[in-house]
């Protein structure tokens, strides 16, 4: 179970990168601003491995095939929640 948890860590963790890199053009570094800290691709990083643990832990995979196919669908899942908060952020200035 710790192997099926390491993997897919390390899988929704590149997947998050992906994600990033698709949607800003290229890897951007944190930084902080007076009100907030932006993590930059840390955000989808962590979003992404959190959400591949998450489902791999929830349907308990009996092989590394599942694990990674479940890893990459939660990885770019982490990325559309990403997605949908900032749409809500605009959302609310309007």
């Amino acid at each position: 179970m710790f192997l099926n948890i390491t993997f897919a860590l390390l899988i929704g963790g590149l997947i998050g990168v992906v994600g990033h890199i698709r949607k800003e053009g290229k890897m951007v570094k944190p930084r902080r601003t007076k009100k907030f800290i932006y993590l930059g691709v840390f955000e989808e990083v962590i979003m992404g491995a959190l959400a591949a643990v998450f489902l791999v832990v929830s349907s308990d995979p009996d092989s590394t095939l599942k694990v990674v196919l479940l890893a990459v669908i939660a990885g770019f899942g982490g990325d559309a929640l990403l997605a949908c908060l900032d749409f809500l952020k605009i959302r609310q200035k309007e």
